[in-house]
């Protein structure tokens, strides 16, 4: 496991998550630390390297 940093598609925080690279490609939900919206998060790793991160607004 392992912190990644980002910013909020809503309130543009800084806030961070734990990214687990044993799971190759991985898509949830997470609220937002700091505004509580929810953002869909979805990672993908290469050899334990983090190649796609992207963290949306939900609501669109």
């Amino acid at each position: 496991m392992f912190e990644h940093f980002f910013q909020c598609p809503y309130c543009w925080e800084e806030i961070s998550v734990l990214l687990d690279p044993s799971v190759s490609r991985q898509t949830y939900i997470e609220d937002c630390e700091n505004c509580c919206n929810p953002i869909e998060i979805t990672v993908s790793f290469e050899n334990g390297i983090l190649t796609s991160y992207q963290a949306v607004n939900i609501e669109q």
